[in-house]
């Protein structure tokens, strides 16, 4: 069985960020890690692979910087990773990056690809679903239970009140949820292998961007709090100020 999975290199989400030029993320100081959803995607397709026989490739639309990303899939056990490369790839929107990932996808006779459920920086959800509806195949989102059987997927998502079960044939992609699953670390051995595995770096154009970032700003201050009053005293002006001044009455 031939697995892909396909990750981003993303903020970690404990980082300090600011608004540098062209309404761009200022990388200085900023710690850049594996998007935490993709962590739970690699997991599954390790998983799938050490449950019969197969092999896990990774791809990975991203910049340069991104080998070190790559390198810790690589160490957590996937057998290659090919990172289509491309200094501006990571400022491209969904519907771009969708784009290069299922070109280089489509001929790959990949029986599933694993995607994690969002990308933490831009929280868009898109990327996983629109490659599979480029490569026309079915795609699950959501994911928190994976179980394979025979040449169909069976999967639980959470709904709104309780879960649903969702079957579909292979080939297919799959997004993860947490609680699908708990990533694991890359072990020293896996870290010594990994500099042994293939990691191809592919210099990859992509189209104009289909979404423009009109204006990047960091959320306003929060007003400082005030007290006023105690006891029952205090609850009329505590209601006219949230009629009046906060307006959430």
């Amino acid at each position: 069985m031939k697995i892909c999975v396909c990750v981003k290199r993303v903020p970690a989400t404990t980082t300090r960020v600011a608004v540098g030029e062209n309404n761009r993320i200022d990388p200085s100081g900023v710690e850049f890690v594996l998007n935490p959803y993709d962590e739970l995607a690699v997991e599954q397709a390790l998983k799938v692979k050490e449950a019969g026989e197969g092999t896990v490739s990774a791809f990975c639309f991203g910049s340069s910087n991104t080998q070190k990303e790559m390198r810790t899939v690589l160490a957590m056990g996937a057998d290659d990773a090919t990172l289509l490369q491309n200094d501006d790839a990571p400022h491209a929107d969904g519907a771009t990056t969708a784009k290069v990932l299922a070109e280089a996808l489509k001929d790959g006779g990949y029986d599933l690809i694993f995607f994690g459920k969002q990308a933490v920086d831009r929280d868009q959800h898109g990327v996983g679903p629109a490659v599979a509806t480029m490569l026309g195949i079915p795609c699950i989102t959501e994911a928190i239970s994976f179980e394979l059987q025979g040449d169909k997927v069976v999967c639980e998502r959470e709904v709104e009140g309780g879960r649903e079960t969702v079957e579909a044939p292979l080939p297919c992609a799959v997004t993860c949820m947490k609680g699908l699953n708990e990533p694991r670390f890359a072990s020293l051995k896996g870290i010594m292998a990994a500099k042994r595995k293939p990691l191809n770096i592919v210099e990859t154009a992509m189209e104009s961007a289909a979404v423009e970032v009109v204006e990047l700003a960091m959320p306003p201050a929060r007003p400082a709090g005030r007290i006023v009053g105690e006891g029952a005293t205090a609850v009329p002006e505590l209601v006219a100020a949230l009629r009046n001044e906060a307006k959430v009455l």
